[in-house]
């Protein structure tokens, strides 16, 4: 059984930082890209950032440019989103999705497999 377990969420004022973790089990990882998404209520999940099954291809939304961070660790099964320079508007649940054969950073229902969430929250 394939899980994906997100972690790291929280309340952080403006300009703070967060890291979130997802630990994967139940699949060989290293085939997998990855990719974080967020939502808020009444809007559609959208693409935040993502990562190659090496490590080596990365992809940012226009809007965490420059202060968000992808990374994953293939012998830890775990991938990581280091969020700089947070603003109120970053508030969201945020999830991440496993992709093994998918052509598409942004596409939701390339994922094969998705987290739970976990809430970040920015305050002003």
């Amino acid at each position: 059984q394939v899980q994906l377990v997100e972690s790291g969420g929280g309340l952080v004022q403006a300009g703070g930082s967060l890291r979130l973790s997802c630990a994967a089990s139940g699949l060989t990882f290293s085939l997998y890209a990855m990719g974080w998404f967020r939502q808020t209520p009444g809007k559609e999940r959208e693409i935040v950032a993502g990562i190659n099954w090496g490590g080596g291809v990365t992809y940012y939304a226009d809007f965490v440019k420059g202060r968000f961070t992808i990374s994953r660790d293939n012998a830890k099964n775990t991938v990581y989103l280091q969020m700089d320079s947070l603003k109120p508007e970053d508030t969201a649940g945020y999830y991440c999705a496993a992709n093994k054969f998918g052509s598409s950073w942004s596409r939701v229902a390339e994922y094969e497999h998705w987290g739970q969430g976990t809430q970040v929250t920015v305050s002003s």
